[in-house]
């Protein structure tokens, strides 16, 4: 906390501390408050490092549930889906007709991330030779 016993006195009597104080003793106090001040700031931001740092790891947690449960519920409906047009067509069929669909969906993605990863490495490449 800063040394708040300086700035008790009222304004009348504020001309006279003046007068009685040193430049030095001034000084002094401004050095004292700025490292409060700056060791305040530092804690601060430690204590904001450590929060961010607790709620990133169940956030992490979080979405890891999530993915894992989102991929089974995924699987569940892959392997719906092939039983489901196991009854039109041959269990074999549905199988290759869903996992071709999957794989050329995957090709899809595949693609689409060549190309921005192209996109990166030229963008990459030219501001480092500029």
């Amino acid at each position: 906390m800063l040394d708040s016993t300086r700035y008790d006195s009222d304004a009348s009597d504020s001309a006279d501390l003046a007068a009685e104080r040193s430049l030095a003793e001034d000084i002094k106090a401004l050095v004292s408050d700025g490292r409060l001040l700056a060791e305040a700031e530092i804690d601060f931001h430690k204590k904001r490092a450590i929060y961010g740092a607790n709620e990133g790891k169940k956030i992490a947690i979080s979405f890891a549930i999530a993915g894992v449960l989102a991929f089974f519920a995924v699987m569940g409906l892959v392997f719906g889906l092939i039983l489901a047009l196991g009854q039109i067509i041959t269990y074999w069929g549905s199988t290759a007709v869903v996992v071709g669909a999957l794989l050329l969906i995957a090709f899809v993605f595949v693609s689409m991330g060549k190309s921005r990863l192209d996109r990166v490495k030229s963008v990459l490449s030219t501001e480092e030779q500029a």
